[in-house]
């Protein structure tokens, strides 16, 4: 290492800590150093491209794989991360997400994990512990305090030292003891005063000091922003280039005495080791034992492990027994005697499988529950009606588009082609080959579009520049599209749609369609981008005759399914929510359906809360989130009794928005208070219900809530002190319990350890402390050892600087979530 450094002049040193673009560190052959690549994750790696040239795996969302509560499948889910990964020659993912759910309006809480930190921090820990095993390097982010999207560029998040440390910094902490990621990615916003990817307190002092953190920090990407206090502060690699406040600033500020060579050289040698890591470095291949080549996982079919996932994470909200079933549960249905099952609503033909933004990966091929169904049930069986159209936005074009682009120079030269998956062009600094961001002058999008329904489509664009839309051989649209106003970079790619114009179409009757694009270069900007979309609305039906043929066809059959969901615009990157309704008429027609006496069940395919007004009026209520590649597959398995739902909720569900204890999203000239300190999710809940016990309103469903098709005693909990009273454990708490059910299952095991009796500090009642899964067969038993740890009984002491431990006799309560806790032991501590 000290070799390799040794041979590095200050302007190569440099070079190295910025991008030469928008995913890569630069190559110094010289030393046997290969460029360093880095993709956007969770769910999937995209690689360099937004494109579908190059598929990936979507797996389900990070809140489906915290509602396993199953670190060790996180870590298998790792495991295909990292497989996909060398695939496409990425070395870094740009994940996990591991951010709190402090407020359900969060607009990227389908991205992270949970509103419990030690929850989000064993999921974590699987998650990097898997990626890295497989050889790839992670970066845990957004550090720290990323929890909501409005004005994350510049808002300026008040907390208090305990929640930061209780909170906010805890999942973080857990990983970096547990799983030692080789990166963090520093966030937008500041905290307490000081952007992050300059806040030296917390990098250089927390992170590497106290938590002795040996990886490398990336900024987000734009999030740095001056030269001399980002390295002071911390930050090693400053991201996207080749525009950055590294490079040759970095050098000039080395040179004016601004900045000590010496701290350089520390960022240097962490970039190094993590080229080392991922087998980037020549002479130094796998450094790091967990990452030789012959000691990684075996292969991982991804389509089997995306769908596993999918069916372990839906959560079985509610299940009641049905009229025409006394005595039994809704849920399974029976394959073998249903008779006719209807199938209502828009997301069950066209499903929500993923969150909006940078999480985007393009699937080879997505299965809709439509198309599930359709292949688990017997034919003629299941009839299908969308009901309610949750959206009267344009979407980008894909049902029928058959599209690629064109990207020629200003004297019509054709410089270079793309399949498109979808009728949007993002490219960011990876133009197709043969294309360059300075001869780039022209963008169309070509191809056929063969409609599903007959009647007057509408067409739109979003994007920046010039546009010309033809339809048929028609010219529709000739005009310019200006966003001078937009506030966010996001809002270039992920805004609002124009409609433009429209047209008479029939269906299966295919047509040719072309957008071509004048693309507006945007002076000085910090990336090479571009940015613009074909998008497209199908005819409008009359919303009323549309829940009028649902309910007709739910009225006819055995069984009615209806799935509902937000769209893109409600869940994704760049915004937050502003309420927690689903869109358009969709709970008008669950209640339509549900009052037609027919056997309800309602899959709710959101990313994270929402209201559910009709919820006690149908016989189930099963939550999916966004499902991934495999949704409608998974859904038969679970809907028809193959599989169980396996999920448990890991964040508070919330019967309004305006029960939630915490819902302040936006900043207030600049400055959002975390007012609530250590309280939030259930731990505010709890706290409320104990201040106002007899008009506190009670969530729609607690955290830790989920059901299967099989019921649990808990028969017995023991507690075993720590042999070692001063270790990280209280010590180990063994429960015992069975299946008294008809079939076998899954049980999530919950402890949560209650504070004393008339304790004087002000924390919450109670608080996770450990889980665990266990199988059982029929009438069979399982045990479940869970250690304690430590932290769940102290608190961070602001004066001290330090962890205190507060003494006194807790109680350990193991059940099925925060609000159904079978048994009690006593913990003594200290």
């Amino acid at each position: 290492m000290e070799n390799a450094l040794g041979k590095l002049d200050l302007d190569t040193k440099a070079r190295l800590l910025s991008g030469q673009d928008m995913w890569s560190l630069p190559a110094v052959p010289e030393i046997g150093l290969r460029s360093l690549v880095m993709s956007d994750g969770p769910i999937g790696v995209r690689g360099v491209h937004w494109s579908a040239d190059d598929p990936s795996i979507a797996l389900p969302s990070p809140t489906a794989l915290a509602a396993t509560w199953d670190p060790e499948l996180a870590r298998r889910a790792g495991h295909l991360l990292a497989q996909e990964a060398r695939r496409k020659g990425v070395h870094v993912l740009l994940a996990p997400t591991v951010n709190l759910h402090r407020s359900p309006l969060g607009g990227r809480h389908f991205e992270a994990y949970s509103e419990d930190p030690y929850l989000t921090g064993e999921i974590g820990t699987g998650y990097v512990t898997g990626v890295q095993e497989g050889g790839v390097g992670t970066t845990v982010k957004h550090f720290v305090a990323n929890d909501a999207e409005t004005e994350r560029f510049t808002v300026d998040n008040r907390i208090g030292a305990r929640a930061l440390r209780e909170l906010y910094l805890a999942p973080f902490e857990a990983i970096v003891k547990n799983a030692r990621p080789w990166g963090v990615m520093a966030a937008y916003n500041s905290v307490n005063g000081s952007t992050m990817t300059e806040h030296r307190e917390l990098q250089r002092g927390v992170l590497r000091g106290e938590w002795g953190f040996d990886g490398f920090i990336v900024s987000d990407w734009l999030a740095a922003r001056d030269t001399v206090r980002d390295l002071l502060g911390g930050l090693d690699v400053a991201m996207p280039g080749p525009r950055t406040v590294y490079g040759e600033a970095l050098a000039a500020a080395v040179r004016a005495g601004e900045v000590p060579e010496a701290d350089v050289d520390e960022a240097v040698r962490r970039v190094l080791t993590l080229a080392a890591r991922v087998g980037a470095l020549e002479g130094l291949d796998g450094a790091d034992p967990a990452v030789a080549a012959a000691d990684r996982p075996e292969a991982v079919d991804g389509e089997a492990l995306a769908r596993e996932i999918a069916r372990r994470s839906f959560v079985l909200l509610r299940n009641e027994p049905a009229t025409a079933l006394p005595g039994r549960p809704a849920l399974p249905l029976d394959p073998a005697r249903l008779t006719s099952v209807a199938l209502l609503g828009a997301a069950a033909r066209d499903a929500r499988v993923l969150g909006g933004g940078s999480a985007q990966v393009f699937p080879e091929r997505v299965v809709s529950p439509l198309e599930g169904l359709r292949a688990a049930l017997p034919p003629d069986v299941l009839t299908y009606a969308v009901g309610a159209d949750p959206s009267d936005e344009l979407a980008p074009a894909a049902q029928g588009f058959e599209l690629s682009a064109t990207v020629r120079a200003e004297d019509g030269r054709t410089l270079g082609e793309s399949r498109l998956p979808n009728g949007e062009v993002r490219w960011l600094g990876d133009f197709p080959a043969g294309v360059t961001y300075e001869e780039l002058h022209t963008v169309e999008i070509t191809g056929t579009f063969t409609p599903r329904e007959s009647g007057r489509h509408t067409f739109g664009t979003r994007g920046l520049g010039r546009f010309r839309l033809t339809v048929d051989g028609k010219v529709l649209y000739d005009g310019v599209q200006d966003m001078e106003d937009a506030r966010d970079p996001f809002e270039a790619f992920f805004g609002e749609p124009e409609p433009r114009a429209t047209a008479e179409l029939t269906a299966d009757k295919p047509v040719r369609i072309s957008l071509t694009c004048v693309v507006v270069k945007i002076k000085d900007a910090p990336l090479q981008a571009v940015s613009l979309s074909l998008m497209h609305r199908a005819p409008e039906r009359d919303a009323d005759e549309m829940i009028e043929e649902a309910v007709a066809a739910a009225a006819a059959a055995e069984v009615a399914v209806v799935v509902v969901a937000p769209t893109e615009r409600v869940e994704s990157e760049g915004f937050d929510r502003s309420d927690l309704r689903l869109p358009g008429r969709q709970d008008e027609l669950v209640r339509r359906v549900a009052a037609t006496g027919t056997r309800t069940v309602v899959v709710v395919n959101s990313g994270s809360p929402v209201e559910m007004p009709w919820r006690e009026d149908v016989a189930a209520v099963l939550l999916s989130w966004f499902p991934g590649q495999d949704a409608g597959l998974a859904l038969a398995d679970v809907l028809l009794g193959a599989e169980e739902p396996g999920g448990r909720l890991p964040t508070t569900w919330p019967a309004r928005l305006a029960d939630a204890p915490v819902t302040e999203v936006r900043p207030t000239d600049g400055r959002l208070s975390y007012d609530e300190g250590v309280f939030i999710g259930y731990r505010a809940w709890e706290r409320r219900a104990a201040q106002r016990p007899q008009d506190a309103p009670a969530p729609a469903y607690w955290f830790g809530h989920g059901l299967g098709y099989t019921e649990w005693a808990y028969e017995s909990a023991e507690f075993t002190p720590a042999a070692e009273p001063d270790g990280d454990d209280l010590g180990t708490l063994t429960v015992e319990v069975r299946n008294t059910g008809e079939r076998a299952g899954r049980e999530v095991v919950q402890v949560y350890l209650e504070v004393p009796e008339g304790d004087g500090e002000e924390r919450p009642v109670r608080r996770l402390a450990g889980f665990a899964s266990v199988t059982a067969e029929p009438g069979g038993s399982a045990r479940a050892a869970i250690a304690l740890p430590r932290r769940a009984a102290e608190v961070w002491d602001e004066s001290a600087h330090a962890w205190r431990l507060i003494p006194g006799a807790y109680a350990a309560q193991t059940g099925r979530s925060l609000a159904d806790r079978r048994l009690s032991v006593r913990v003594a501590v200290g």
